[in-house]
């Protein structure tokens, strides 16, 4: 009987976490939600308050989708326009995994 309840919760941990492994945020999307997402918007559409009145322009602009991924990472790290520079801020890691997730939008 003990060899039982101990084998089902086994089972219920290992189902618990492989669930919650399911759910994780990728870095980027962790940094983007973090440090982007206020300007940028959920799915990089500029569709936020502070976007707006930032005249951010969205992933799906020709003079954004045309950046290349190290003009993207250059212009994360030095800053652009009213963007403030975020390479003392955060690791070229995590601007380069920010970087990618930002890019996925325009798939």
């Amino acid at each position: 009987m003990k060899k039982t309840v101990r084998s089902q919760a086994a089972l219920a941990a290992v189902l618990l976490l492989a669930c919650a492994t399911g759910f994780a945020q990728s870095p980027g999307e962790t940094t983007y939600k973090a440090k982007c997402q206020n300007c940028h918007g959920v799915a990089g559409l500029a569709d936020t308050g502070m976007g707006k009145a930032l005249k951010v322009k969205p992933v799906t602009d020709p003079s954004v989708a045309k950046f290349t991924e190290a003009e993207m990472i250059a212009a994360t790290k030095d800053g652009m326009g009213k963007m403030q520079p975020y390479k003392d801020k955060l690791s070229d890691a995590e601007i380069k995994a920010a970087v990618d997730y930002f890019r996925a939008f325009l798939k």
